[in-house]
């Protein structure tokens, strides 16, 4: 299943961004309308105590989109697993993809920042244990077993009929080998262990799951120059917004270390603002991920790159989807 096209929504405002009672009722909107339009995904992630309310709990948006739409495909990317209770967040998968009908896909990551697990009551150096044990009791659970885990008795109802599609994701090369060692789909932050994860897996005697696409965020306007004007600033606060998670992690090589002026981040590429043309030349080698309410941006502002991009982009991607079919 290709995902060429998607809508990411991490639901974060600047202070001088529109209010969290607007910016939710524009997602799910736009949501429904890149399931008119045919969109292939919608991406949806998490994170906790953040001063710019970035959404905390990305299966109750998954859910309200599922119950909304009819065909997009629903991405939670990805879900902190450490942080909760397994049992939880199967039971939480199980009732989303229901809602979905079976649209649902979730990817399972340790987490890094510290804040986050101190404020869970749980230890960053358990992550690795945590991630191990509860990928079997998800898998196990979601497969409709009756188990023991421990001293308490694991069953969960109602389940779907077919397993969700699982991932593991993360960046280090043991992100690979847990991935092919529980038989999941993989989602790398960096193309350079994706080798790695197929030998993994073929070393286990199993063929790979899916390798689930790394988006490059993108804004479509047909004047580059004005829209960064338009948008820096929102661009901007969320480079600082991920710094500043990742200056509190036990792994601080975010690449949003140093973007500290507009400038800065434009030349880093972490958000792509083209043109429909440069869209579609784009998209024959990535997938792209329209970013349309970044850190509070307007809806209204939102809305004229995602038509935009919608009129002029999608039709000629979903033509370059077809022809690689």
């Amino acid at each position: 299943m290709l995902f060429r096209t998607a809508l990411m929504f991490d639901l974060r405002s600047a202070p001088f961004g529109v209010p969290h009672e607007e910016l939710y009722p524009a997602a799910l909107e736009m949501i429904e309308y890149a399931d008119r339009e045919g969109y292939d995904n919608i991406i949806l992630a998490e994170h906790h105590g953040s001063p710019d309310g970035y959404c905390p709990v990305p299966t109750l948006i998954a859910a309200a989109a599922g119950a909304r739409t009819k065909d997009i495909m629903i991405t939670l990317c990805a879900l902190v697993l450490p942080l909760h209770d397994p049992v939880e967040i199967a039971e939480a998968i199980a009732v989303t993809d229901l809602i979905c009908g079976g649209r649902l896909h979730t990817v399972l990551a340790a987490g890094y920042a510290h804040h986050e697990f101190a404020m869970f009551r749980k230890s960053l150096k358990d992550r690795g244990r945590a991630m191990d044990e509860g990928l079997e009791i998800i898998l196990r659970a979601l497969a409709g077993e009756r188990f023991m885990d421990g001293d308490r008795e694991v069953f969960i109802r109602p389940v779907p009929r077919r397993m969700p599609q699982l991932y593991v994701g993360g960046g280090v090369p043991a992100t690979a080998r847990r991935a092919a060692k529980f038989n999941m789909g993989f989602n790398p932050l960096s193309p350079a262990i994706d080798d790695l994860y197929v030998e993994e897996c073929r070393k286990l005697g199993h063929a790979p799951g899916p390798i689930f696409g790394r988006s490059v965020g993108t804004h479509c306007t047909e004047d580059p120059d004005k829209a960064w004007r338009d948008i820096g600033e929102y661009v901007l606060f969320m480079a600082k917004a991920y710094a500043a998670i990742s200056a509190d992690a036990s792994e601080s090589n975010s690449p949003m270390h140093g973007l500290d002026t507009i400038e800065k981040v434009r030349a880093s590429g972490m958000i792509q603002v083209l043109t429909p043309d440069q869209c579609v030349e784009l998209a024959k080698t990535r997938h792209l991920a329209l970013m349309p309410l970044i850190s509070g941006l307007s809806p209204d502002v939102g809305w004229k790159s995602l038509e935009l991009f919608t009129a002029k982009a999608l039709p000629r991607i979903k033509a370059l989807e077809t022809a690689l079919a």
